[in-house]
């Protein structure tokens, strides 16, 4: 088109104020500036800019105009210059409208017409990001939400998810009567596909991540046991990390340490561990044992494990610098807390003694070498008896 425009002159206004290039699907923004769709889409869903490229204001309605009236004059000019070689652009086929989606999201109270309209609002989530923000707009995840409490619909979680709402969405989403965490924690347990129990643990994520403190703290030991269940089923590395970050969210709050202890995390992350080969899992299963590891049942069922010590002592300089700050951590809590005479003789007979004089000595973070240096002199009367400890290296 370039070369094609140094021989015709094209008016200005045919122009994409974005592309530079003659518009095949004029649309005209709130702000009164018309670009070509897909241009003005690309800026304003792929990019996330929320203001007029050219005119800088925020556009109030995210549904351009569709500007008909450009469109055939651009058709036309087309046409009468065909024998320079211009190509005349088809008509664009109507987009998607508010119109459209708002009746569908209706007849999903109709169970003649749920399945049409799911299968429908599926194909509409996967075509383009300006169609999520459209159903968002329109309150799509309050009539899906309510379709997934009521009937567990796999189709209904598989669009919510797509959706990918904005934090706005996600705090109103978990505000949803009839509990939709509840709905969620229903379907991880007793979902006969993998697909709609990873789709459930990675929304309850991003739920979570801008949830309010009122939320986390009321969550059940069942939530737990189910997040526990998608570690043990190995579903993706994907719905893995997801559960993981969940969490490493609601851990800190409240009792869910305890519960998530009662849940049998400890036992399922360290079996995960001994299989584990990728770096950023072993950085996330690192980080949830250190904040359960904070609680005396954490630190119990540690220890009550066979491979428990040797496992986070075998974290220490043998992943990645974030996994050895956080083993020397975990072993803080289990040194300090509880370091009873059986523990304490563990540690050495494991090497874990010899880890923490090796931390003191290598180049590594300050805090690291300060919670090191801090157990080993705490411990020093019991462990200075053990010759195979230098501890005029300390």
């Amino acid at each position: 088109m370039a070369d094609l425009e140094n021989e015709v002159e094209v008016p200005h206004f045919f122009l994409c104020p974005i592309s530079l290039e003659i518009m095949k699907d004029p649309v005209t923004l709130s702000t009164g500036i018309t670009y070509d769709r897909v241009n003005i889409e690309n800026w304003l869903f792929s990019r996330k800019n929320n203001v007029c490229p050219v005119t800088k204001q925020v556009v109030v309605d995210i549904e351009p105009t569709p500007n008909h009236t450009l469109r055939r004059l651009i058709q036309s000019w087309c046409t009468l210059n065909a024998s320079f070689g211009v190509e005349r652009f088809p008509t664009p086929r109507p987009p998607i409208s508010k119109t459209e989606i708002i009746k569908l999201l209706k007849d999903l109270n109709s169970p003649n017409h749920q399945m049409k309209s799911l299968t429908r609002l599926k194909s509409i989530v996967l075509e383009s990001e300006k169609n999520k923000r459209l159903m968002e707009s329109v309150g799509a995840a309050d009539y899906l939400s309510t379709i997934i409490s009521t009937v567990n619909s796999d189709e209904a979680l598989y669009i919510l998810y797509h959706i990918k709402l904005s934090p706005t969405g996600l705090k109103t989403l978990g505000k949803t009567e009839g509990n939709f965490v509840d709905a969620l924690t229903r379907i991880m347990q007793r979902a006969s596909s993998y697909e709609a129990r990873a789709y459930a643990v990675m929304l309850l994520k991003s739920m979570f991540e801008v949830a309010k403190p009122m939320q986390v703290t009321s969550l059940n030991v069942n939530f737990f046991m189910q997040l526990v269940n998608i570690l043990v089923d190995q579903i993706s590395v994907k719905a893995t990390k997801a559960t993981l970050k969940l969490l490493i969210s609601v851990c800190p709050w409240g009792r869910n340490r305890t519960k998530a202890v009662e849940a049998g995390v400890v036992r399922v992350l360290i079996g995960a561990l001994l299989d584990c080969s990728e770096k950023r899992v072993t950085e996330l299963i690192s980080m949830v044992l250190v904040q359960v590891c904070q609680a005396a049942d954490g630190r119990v069922e540690l220890l009550k494990h066979r491979g428990g010590l040797a496992v986070v002592s075998g974290m220490v300089f043998g992943v990645s610098p974030v996994v050895s700050e956080r083993a020397v951590r975990i072993l803080y809590s289990v040194a300090m807390f509880s370091g009873s005479g059986r523990v304490l003789q563990e540690m050495i007979e494991l090497g874990v003694v010899e880890k923490l004089v090796l931390v003191l000595q290598v180049d590594c973070g300050r805090k690291m070498k300060e919670k090191a240096r801090e157990i080993l002199k705490v411990h020093s009367r019991v462990w200075k008896k053990f010759h195979c400890v230098n501890y005029d290296l300390i």
